[in-house]
């Protein structure tokens, strides 16, 4: 092989060997061009841009007139990412002041490995934009000095929040309730409507330009749902009447809690509903645990006098009894070998059962169970809804305890006749006796009006139910007699409002402890109804415990007043005239009635 031979074979091998390497060449750039160019741009991307949670807003809270109770107001959360934190302890002399933090407090949130730390929750817009404008002003300088670039300030992200905010501070506290740290509803109607208040978060991506986000760069992925509002059926003004006349009553008494509530009979709407001690939802200094129970629903008492209302209720119905029954009341009596007696002492008395009803005899009472039965009587506590929940739409309700008749003692029957023996809650309490203002119709009880479109559109909701309890009749005596209950004779002429008819009932009943299981302290309690010939109103009121005097017509009473007479006015309700047709309380007024008017002897009782 000669040399011209040899420099030919080398050239093309050359040749070859270059020919290879660009079909090489271009089969990895159609690789990454073709086949791995999308995974590339999204590890580009992913370097680039973060993604982050879109939070949404909650549902307002509204009063029966739409005025708000609670919102949600935007803020901003600030999360830091400490492994683009160049300079810790600079950084934290620029933003440490401005979150009213000292650098020795921000520092270690700004040191370390971690890719997330939040260091500021729930802080106002502007507070996050005088951040901004610090970081920047300070990275300009910095950067104008050698090796600026490596101490320029990063790593600081906005996140959108919001802010639960209550414009009506301690008025509606205990009803509404608070949200949580993770903004879930934790009490009140924050905690039992929270599946229709909560939204559902968005996703958003921004520009990560050395750390910091790059302003414009937002692209929302998912959009936040915004949460339903909902309209409740309190009046914001009745319930500040509400709200102070109870705080007020606890105070003066230093009881250890108190409840209102207004319910109007026929809709089951609860028109205010305070309790007292209570607590800011805007100032977390002033929540407690205990502070956090609402209860109206959440506490048990046994009613006492308030719960004989439903055993005279209850013998009217089957009648064994009129109103003007005619019964001899002892001071005391003994069943099952335990003495009960009145709670003043008095020799034997010839009381109409409206007289036993108004001076609140429990002999009397306790003679109306006996003529009843066991079972008479607990099927009508049932009727009334004693032990059971009544589905108010407020959080951690009790529904009470009543004991199955086969589980009551010798000593049930007499016990339960007067009020004590089981326990209700104040929101059961008060549905009786608007059962009996709503003419013997058991209507739900309800603080849910309906839902609010983001349009600002309002559905009601309309899940009333209801349950005949008494006749039409029962329920027209009954409110007569208990007319007399305000009167001069009965024992809470403190509840009478001038110009209008009211009706009710007091209530004075010791308190089961259960930690040492024996009765200390007491409850006092008035519950009524006004106008008593047509009730357009119910208003009850609890006081738990207080120190000193504890009968219900005088601590209960006068809140009643207050409250009533307030709704009335608000209400625009006309005065009604005097009735004419109240029952006579004791036997000789009945026979002197009887004689002026020539009706027909009266029925004697026991």
């Amino acid at each position: 092989m000669n040399q011209q031979q040899i420099v030919q074979g080398r050239i093309r091998k050359i040749i070859a060997i270059a020919i290879v390497l660009f079909m090489l060449f271009g089969l990895r750039l159609i690789e990454i061009q073709a086949i791995r160019a999308s995974g590339y741009v999204q590890k580009a991307d992913i370097e680039l841009s973060k993604t982050a949670t879109l939070l949404a807003p909650r549902g307002a809270i509204y009063d029966k007139n739409g005025i708000e109770l609670a919102r949600s107001i935007s803020a901003i959360n600030i999360a830091v990412d400490q492994t683009v934190v160049n300079d810790p302890v600079n950084a934290a002399k620029v933003v440490a002041p401005i979150l009213g933090l000292s650098e020795s407090e921000l520092i270690p949130s700004l040191t370390g490995q971690r890719r997330y730390v939040l260091i500021a929750k729930d802080v106002a817009p502007s507070k996050w934009r005088e951040i901004y404008s610090a970081i920047t002003n300070y990275n300009i300088e910095i950067l104008k000095t050698e090796g600026g670039i490596s101490k320029r300030i990063g790593g600081f992200v906005p996140e959108r929040s919001y802010i639960r905010d209550y414009p009506t501070g301690k008025l509606s506290a205990s009803l509404v309730g608070i949200v949580n740290d993770q903004g879930i509803g934790a009490s009140g109607i924050e905690s039992s409507l929270n599946s229709i208040l909560s939204g559902r978060n968005g996703k958003y991506v921004y520009a990560n330009g050395r750390g910091n986000i790059i302003p414009g760069s937002e692209q929302i992925r998912v959009e936040a749902k915004a949460g339903t509002s909902i309209r409740l059926t309190i009046d914001r003004d009745v319930q500040w009447v509400a709200q102070n006349a109870i705080s007020q009553a606890v105070a003066a008494a230093r009881a250890e809690s108190g409840t209102v509530i207004v319910m109007d009979p026929k809709t089951g709407h609860i028109l205010a509903q305070a309790s007292a001690p209570t607590f800011d939802p805007n100032n977390s200094a002033t929540i407690t645990q205990d502070k956090l129970r609402n209860p109206s629903v959440q506490e048990v008492y046994e009613p006492g006098s308030t719960g004989k209302v439903i055993t005279v209720a209850a013998a009217m119905e089957e009648k064994l009894v009129t109103p003007n029954t005619v019964f001899t009341i002892p001071y005391s009596m003994k069943v099952a070998g335990e003495t009960f007696s009145d709670h003043e002492k008095h020799p034997p008395q010839r009381l109409t059962t409206t007289g036993l009803l108004a001076v609140s005899s429990n002999t009397g009472s306790i003679k109306l169970g006996q003529s009843l039965g066991k079972d008479n009587l607990y099927n009508y506590l049932k009727k009334f809804g004693i032990g059971e929940n009544t589905n108010s739409k407020l959080p951690g309700e009790s529904a009470g305890i009543l004991h199955p008749v086969k589980n009551w003692s010798g000593t049930s029957l007499p016990t339960i006749a007067f009020g004590q023996g089981y326990s209700v809650t104040a929101m059961q309490a008060t549905s009786v006796f608007a059962t009996i203002a709503n003419n013997g119709i058991r209507v739900k009880p309800t603080i849910l009006a309906g839902l609010v479109d983001e349009s600002g559109k309002f559905s009601a909701v309309n899940d009333s139910q209801s349950v005949k309890v008494l006749s039409e009749d029962t329920a027209k005596n009954l409110r007569k007699m208990m007319e007399s209950v305000v009167s001069p004779s009965g024992t809470a002429p403190s509840a009478a409002i001038s110009g209008y008819r009211v009706a009710g009932k007091t209530g004075t009943a010791e308190r089961y402890n259960p930690i040492c299981k024996c009765y200390s302290g007491y409850t006092a309690s008035f519950i009524g109804f006004a106008p008593a010939d047509q009730p357009r109103y119910v208003v009850s009121v609890t006081i738990q415990d207080p120190k000193g005097m504890h009968w219900g017509g005088v601590l209960a009473g006068p809140v009643f007043k207050k409250v009533m007479s307030f709704v009335l006015q608000n209400e625009r309700i006309k005065p009604t005239p005097v009735s004419q047709t109240h029952f006579s309380l004791t036997e000789a007024a009945l026979k002197s009635a009887l004689k002026s008017s020539k009706k027909d002897p009266f029925k004697s009782g026991a």
